[in-house]
């Protein structure tokens, strides 16, 4: 299979919900709708929001799967790029009229706050989309405070092997802060936050 060749799955996805196939939606909910409620649950902190967000997103993929391009990644990355934006911008209108309620705050302060939450919903999509030998390892590591060396013990891997996957789960994880400070454009499609 070519790199830039989608699965076969993401591409009959995207052809039945454009011939309008109610049961394509009803799939792609079923394997996303947790990861969009998650995402936007992180970015917006309020399962009433995260609920209306997931309507939006499946809504949009219902009425506009066209604006999937296959070639800039998976289905799956698609949604969770699609669910971001919609609830930052959720977040952006719920700080704005607090601000104009309220009067308390900066206009950077809500930037700041928002960068912070898009940046905290990129860390859970790539966290949920992470192998489990990588997520394992800091799961021990970060979470129940073992070394890397108990955390290899628990793993049944060598040092340098949980070594090497708690530096790469690292790695990955350092790419949601860093887009979001940088304010560089998460891969695929040409989205912004």
């Amino acid at each position: 299979m070519a790199k830039d060749t989608p699965p076969r799955w993401d591409r009959r996805m995207q052809q039945r919900l454009a011939r309008g196939e109610a049961a394509a939606l009803g799939e792609l909910y079923d394997r996303f709708a947790s990861l969009v409620h998650g995402l936007a649950q992180r970015v917006l902190d309020d399962d009433e929001a995260a609920d209306r967000v997931t309507r939006e997103v499946f809504g949009h993929v219902w009425e506009h799967p066209d604006t999937y391009d296959p070639k800039q990644g998976s289905l799956r990355a698609w949604v969770a790029r699609l669910t971001r934006r919609i609830a930052v911008r959720h977040l952006r209108q719920a700080e704005a009229k607090a601000y104009e309620a309220t009067g308390e705050g900066t206009e950077e302060e809500l930037e700041g706050k928002i960068l912070q939450a898009a940046a905290a919903a990129r860390a859970d999509y790539i966290m949920r989309s992470m192998p489990a030998p990588l997520w394992n390892a800091l799961e021990l590591a970060y979470v129940q405070r073992r070394s890397y060396r108990q955390a290899a013990e628990d793993l049944g891997v060598t040092e340098d092997e949980a070594r090497r996957r708690l530096r790469l789960g690292l790695q990955l994880l350092s790419t949601a802060n860093t887009r979001a400070v940088d304010g560089a454009r998460p891969p695929g499609n040409g989205h912004p936050l």
